[in-house]
Parts: structure tokens; C-alpha cells; sequence
């Protein structure tokens, strides 16, 4: 077993989880098998319970984990299938601990920092290699170098290199090279005060991925490499890119970051066969047609929020050789300026998951303006839940339909808290998470596009479509295409008369993956083209 180490410096949001999901892809295309997993150090056990504003995107995973977005890059960049083992958080290291000091297991010594603390940490890097097998494990630690909560993981993986042995670890860094435009330099002096930061920590790094917005000359990578203290091949410049993040492993293989890092582990493999790889982003680059496609949400200013329903949409996109135009629609500006103003234009419109009440009357109005305009609409989890309130209102004549989400004593209330989610206290990783098993109606669009009258999906919620109501929906030509194997839950909804209207309750985004989109999404993108006829992309 070989393990890579991913940090970061100078300043967040660098990239680290794109840089080392794209090694991953890399190694993974030289016929390695690799395994990736996300060190976290804040104290919340996971980010189930985190405002989207502080966190961006839950990413679940099939065993149920709540997991940081960045495991939805591993998990769309590489066929690594992840579990809650691959990402861990302060708040998980020192549950896990103080719960042995409380049980006695550290036989009455001073529980510390080190080695208790650090030792829990290198204990999960094991016990992945353990478990997961596989040739090489990329773990991210998040953060920056020099922030305190950090400092444990960092002394953590310093000492597991040490106890690994020379030929088995390689630390990669990332770090900024600002360019100062007064100057019109590049400067290095950021990257050399991190890399002696993480020196002071004990930490040598054999790679240093310099993330610019300009190339990086031979004087600076020459600079980067004295001070560095490394050989000028390990300077890798991570240059922004232009059209899409699937560029980014062909840039760093283009800088042989891949050839360095086998280099380092001994490893000999062949040179990856990146033909798939390039066929996909050429159709994301260059496609032959395009849509526009409004996400009606209400955290829409975010770019982290939905960040899987847009890598989806992505995905869908090249797979019908069609750029998606995504139109970030806020939900409360339908509800002040009515949704003919936002909503007219657009080929298709996806409600997605989410909580709360706020924005949920300018949800129901995109759908309603979906359904009666024959707009093609997929709606996620939420989204399902606002198509089926909205049918419920206006053509079910249930004027006050609602969720107990939003009215707890809900004349009609069409989505109800699940019964088992009704004696539950705590809100951590008490919802119906994970894969679920939904069976299909034969002849359905749903099975139309799965081509299988099962399947198994990934899923987050509290709330479920209230079955008291079904026979006065489906009276009314709504169509409950997959339920859960008993027939208790309704899992997917569809109205057969329309061009393309589909919601479902699972998260399908989480399934996405570059070269094998999916089905709902493709489907579509797919309803979306034939809106008013294919259009030729824009210049």
C-alpha cells in the first residue's frame, strides 16, 4: 500500500479536493486501484446539520453518511465507492476518544493530544487500507496549514509517513502564486512561508502544486523549487481552467504530475489511456446544441449548494452532445415578481432538494408554471415534494395541500413526517439516509429510462408523500412510478400526459459520473432539447 497526502496553504477554496481527485483519476488510468478519503477539522461530528451558507453541499453516501462535498468529486472522478470510513472530522476523532477514556480503555494515564488524539487519526487511515484494500490511498486534509484546529491531523500524517517507511508516502502541497498586477509579477513568497510552515510542523513536501492564473516561468518554478527544497519537475503549475473542471487531470498530467508521484512510490505502470477522458470534455467544450435550464432554489447565489446537480446536468449534457446553460433562479423572486419574468425561455426547470419553508410558495409556482406551459420538470427530493403539493392545490382542488414541514396542523397535509421519523430528538444522522431499493411500474418513464424494474438509490429526507392521498392523485393523472418494495413510500411521481415531468425523492445527483450519466438526468436533458427543437450552441 502507497499513501498520498494532500494539503494546503496560503488561503481555503484552492482546490485540494479537485487536485487530488484528479490524481486519483490519473493513477486510476494507469490500472492502479485507489482509494480516497477526506480529513476534516472541524468539531461538528459530520456536516448533516450545517447551514449550506457554512458548508455548501451534503454529499450521502450508499452506507448513509453525511460527508463533505469533496467526496462527491472523488466519487465522480474516480470508481472508488466510499463509505462513512473515508471521511473523518475532529468532532468523529475526539467522540471516539473521550468515549474510551469513559469506558477505561486508556487504563487511568493522561489522555493528550498526542498520542491519543493522533493516534485515532492514523488508526482510521489503517483501518481504511484494512477494509477497502486497494494500491494507493489519497487522503485531503482540509483546511490551511497553520490553522490550529489542523495541527493534530498534520502531526498525525508526520508521523505515519515516518512509521511507513521512505518509498511509501508522498506529501503533495498546494498552495497560491498570486500575480500582482501593479508589478505584472508573480510572487513566491506566499508559497514560501506556507512550505515553512509546514516544515516547522515536520512535514517535507515532495510536491508543490502552485495554483496560478498565470503560467508559471522558469524563474519562478526555478525559485519555488530552491526554497521548496524540491526538484524544478516537482513544481506543478494548476493553472485555472477555462471551460470545465474535467480539464484539470489532462492539465496535470500535461505538468507529468502523474509520472512524478509513481516516480516517488516506485511504481511502474503503463501511461494512462486518457481517450474516454478527452472524448468527454470535448463534448462539454464543443457541443453541438444547447439548453437553458432553470435551478429554482433558495440558496441559488451559492455555488457549493448544488454542486452534484450541476456536475449531473453536466454529465447529462455531453452525454445528448448539448451544453446546459444552467439559470440559477431564486425561489422568493418568483414569489415577488411572479415566474413569467425568471422562468420564460428556459427548456426545462429542476426544483432540488432542501429545508424549510423560505421559498417554498415560489417552488410550487415553478412547478405549477412547468406543468401547465408542458415545460419538462425534474424535481429532487423537495422538488418532489412541491410537484406533488402543487398538483395536490390546483388540480386535486386541495387549496390548502401542504407538508407538516411547513404546517404542523395542515388541513390537507400531501407530504407528512415519516412515522418512524416521529420519535426522534436529535437531527445528526437521524434521517432515512443512504441506498433504499425502489421497485418500478412497468411501461412508466422512470423504467423506460432505467431499462430495470428495480433499483437502488441514494437518499436524505424526513418527509414522504402521504399514501391517504394517493387514489385522489392518481384519479387525477398522476402516476406513482416506483415505490419502495412494500408499496409503503412513494419513490418517484410522473404525469404521463406531459413531455417530461418526473420528480423523485431520492437524490439521483449523487449517482452521476462523467462517462455514465444518469437516467433521469439524461432523460431530461434529453426532454429539454426536444422543448422547441435542438439549438445550436451559442458563440
Amino acid at each position: 500500500m502507497k499513501y498520498i497526502f494532500v494539503t494546503g496553504g496560503v488561503v481555503s477554496s484552492l482546490g485540494k479536493g479537485l487536485a487530488a481527485s484528479s490524481l486519483g483519476t490519473l493513477l486510476e488510468l494507469r490500472g492502479l486501484r485507489v482509494i480516497m478519503q477526506k480529513f476534516d477539522p472541524y468539531l461538528n461530528i459530520d456536516p448533516g446539520t450545517m447551514n449550506p451558507y457554512e458548508h455548501g453541499e451534503v454529499y450521502v453516501l450508499d452506507d448513509g453518511a453525511e460527508t463533505d462535498l469533496d467526496l462527491g468529486h472523488y466519487e465522480r472522478f474516480t470508481h472508488t465507492n466510499l463509505s462513512k470510513l473515508n471521511n473523518l472530522t475532529s468532532g468523529q476523532v475526539y467522540q471516539s476518544v473521550l468515549d474510551k477514556e469513559r469506558a477505561g480503555k486508556y487504563k487511568g494515564r493522561t489522555v493528550q493530544v498526542i498520542p491519543h488524539v493522533t493516534n485515532e487519526i492514523k488508526a482510521r487511515i489503517h483501518e481504511v487500507a484494512e477494509k477497502m484494500g486497494g494500491d494507493v490511498i489519497i487522503t485531503e486534509i482540509g483546511g490551511t496549514v497553520g490553522d490550529i484546529e489542523g495541527l493534530p491531523f498534520l502531526e498525525a500524517i508526520r508521523q505515519f509517513a515516518q512509521e511507513a517507511g521512505p518509498g511509501n508516502v508522498v506529501f503533495v502541497h498546494a498552495t497560491l502564486v498570486p500575480y500582482i498586477k501593479a508589478a505584472q509579477e508573480l510572487k513566491t513568497k506566499p508559497t514560501q512561508q506556507s512550505i515553512a510552515k509546514l516544515r516547522e510542523i515536520g512535514i517535507a513536501p515532495h510536491i508543490i502544486l502552485c495554483r496560478t492564473e498565470h503560467p508559471l516561468d522558469l524563474d519562478v518554478r526555478e525559485k519555488i523549487s530552491l526554497f521548496g527544497n524540491v526538484p524544478i519537475e516537482s513544481v506543478v503549475e494548476v493553472r485555472d481552467v477555462k471551460n470545465t473542471i474535467y480539464e484539470v487531470p489532462l492539465k496535470l498530467h500535461e505538468e507529468r504530475l502523474d509520472d512524478n508521484v509513481c516516480r516517488l512510490l516506485g511504481l511502474t505502470t503503463p501511461q494512462p489511456d486518457l481517450g474516454r477522458w478527452r472524448s468527454f470534455v470535448q463534448r462539454v467544450i464543443h457541443p453541438s446544441h444547447h439548453v437553458r435550464i432553470g435551478v429554482v432554489g433558495k440558496y441559488i447565489e451559492l455555488q457549493d449548494a448544488y454542486k452534484s446537480i450541476y456536475e449531473a446536468l453536466t454529465h447529462a449534457g455531453a452525454a445528448n452532445d448539448c451544453k446546459v446553460d444552467i439559470v440559477r433562479v431564486d425561489a422568493e423572486s418568483i414569489e415577488k415578481a411572479g415566474p413569467e419574468l425568471y422562468l420564460a425561455g428556459l427548456q426545462g426547470i429542476l426544483i432540488p432538494g432542501g429545508f424549510g419553508d423560505r421559498g417554498t410558495e415560489g417552488k410550487i409556482t415553478a412547478a405549477r408554471y412547468a406543468r401547465e406551459k408542458g415545460v419538462p420538470y425534474f424535481g429532487i427530493c423537495l422538488g418532489m415534494q412541491i410537484a406533488v403539493i402543487e398538483f395536490a392545490r390546483n388540480v386535486c382542488g386541495l387549496k390548502n395541500a401542504t407538508s407538516t414541514e411547513f404546517d404542523k396542523a395542515a388541513e390537507h397535509p400531501v407530504i407528512s413526517l415519516m412515522e418512524e421519523q416521529k420519535k426522534v430528538r436529535q437531527l445528526g444522522g437521524t434521517m432515512r439516509l443512504g441506498t433504499w431499493v425502489t421497485d418500478l411500474v412497468p411501461g412508466s418513464k422512470a423504467f423506460e429510462l432505467y431499462h430495470s424494474a428495480t433499483i437502488t438509490e441514494r437518499h436524505r429526507h424526513r418527509f414522504e408523500f402521504n399514501s391517504d392521498y394517493k387514489e385522489r392523485m392518481e384519479d387525477k393523472g398522476m402516476l406513482i412510478s416506483g415505490t419502495s418494495p412494500k408499496g409503503e413510500l412513494a419513490e418517484i411521481i410522473e404525469l404521463p400526459d406531459h413531455p417530461y415531468f418526473v420528480a423523485c425523492q431520492f437524490h439521483p445527483e449523487f449517482l452521476s459520473k462523467p462517462n455514465h450519466p444518469h437516467p433521469l438526468f439524461h432523460g431530461f436533458v434529453k426532454a429539454a432539447m426536444q422543448r422547441h427543437g435542438a439549438q445550436e450552441p451559442a458563440c
